[in-house]
């Protein structure tokens, strides 16, 4: 049986996945060389997050700040406003935190060094090892959902997630190859997400059949077992629109810290685990409000939310952070204040 490896990486030759991030193998062999700061935007983007949902942002970033230093220079605000519906806010913050850091402290260059790296703001052990091993081949491996699922078949490990992480890894590391590393990554993670998928895998054309020991026991299908999640809680809260005559709105930014941080939103109340259905807040300013028929529910990765929306007009004199029509644009605001936003419509 030949290497794993190099098995791999003539599919991936082949097969590769046309990325707007990604320096293809054919590019690599014409000496075009990865760019770092699309590696490093694309992996925060990509982190719980889809390629088909990051695609879009990934061409605005860098169609908008085409390298790591324009990114520095960039507004908080305008970043966090690009940022608006990707989710997981604090990879905006931390987004602008490792740019600048780069700039004064790298002359804007990344570290093609795995340790200098995981001394940025905002880069753990997984962007690192991407980072040191896509657009500087060191050997380094990267281990992310896809990786796990191929590893778990290719072993025939029924240890559930997460505690067989380790194991899981180890294999993955064993596996890599001394040279090609950061195509070798890619491959293996190409191969989770076209071929070695969660529900139907298509073993009958992967590179790696004959040696998969789940396929051979006929297990692949229950790869890999994972420990069951607590039931999500249900929190409920209150936001208020408020609307002035000259069409401006009421809004406020969220502390940097915590949910949403440093994203535009509307006043309202806190979350909270109620049996109540409308919590029922402070109105940021005097009106007559009404409540809309409709509740915003949305799903964050610890919690379900439901929200009572509130109406008003507010007065003309009334104090208070108001963007005006020319100003004020619902796509930077994330997406469960858009929710909010979109039930007031007419």
């Amino acid at each position: 049986m030949r290497d794993l490896s190099s098995i791999l990486l003539e599919w991936y030759d082949i097969h590769a996945r046309p990325m707007p991030w990604r320096t293809s193998p054919a590019d690599k062999l014409a000496g075009v060389r990865p760019d770092p700061y699309r590696v490093w935007l694309s992996e925060v983007m990509l982190q719980q997050t889809t390629v088909a949902a990051v695609k879009d942002y990934f061409n605005r970033f860098t169609t908008r700040w085409p390298t790591v230093s324009d990114l520095a220079a960039a507004q908080d605000g305008d970043v966090m406003g690009e940022w608006a519906g990707l989710g997981y806010y604090a990879r905006a913050r931390n987004l602008l935190k490792c740019a600048r850091a780069v700039v004064a402290d790298h002359n804007g260059v990344f570290p093609a060094d795995h340790t200098a790296l995981l001394k940025l703001p905002g880069i753990g052990p997984y962007t690192a090892a991407s980072l040191s091993s896509i657009a500087y081949d060191l050997r380094h491996v990267v281990v992310d959902g896809n990786v796990e699922r191929v590893m778990a078949r290719l072993y025939d490990i029924h240890s559930p997630l997460p505690a067989s992480k380790p194991e899981l890894t180890a294999k993955a590391e064993a596996l890599t190859p001394n040279t090609r590393t950061g195509d070798y990554a890619q491959a293996v993670m190409d191969l989770g997400a076209t071929i070695c998928t969660p529900k139907s895998p298509a073993c009958g054309i992967c590179p790696w059949r004959a040696p998969c020991a789940a396929r051979k026991a006929g297990t692949a299908l229950e790869l890999p077992k994972k420990t069951p999640k607590k039931p999500k809680p249900t929190r409920h809260g209150t936001v208020y629109l408020a609307q002035r005559v000259d069409g401006a709105w009421l809004l406020e930014r969220r502390p940097d810290k915590g949910l949403l941080g440093g994203m535009l939103g509307w006043p309202g109340s806190d979350w909270v685990d109620t049996s109540e259905p409308r919590p029922v807040g402070m109105p940021p300013v005097t009106g007559e409000w009404q409540v809309v028929g409709t509740e915003v529910r949305h799903t964050f990765t610890h919690f379900h939310l439901i929200l009572t929306v509130m109406t008003a007009e507010a007065k003309a004199d009334t104090n208070g952070y108001f963007l005006g029509p020319e100003d004020f644009r619902s796509s930077d605001l994330p997406t469960v204040m858009r929710k909010a936003f979109d039930l007031v419509q007419p």
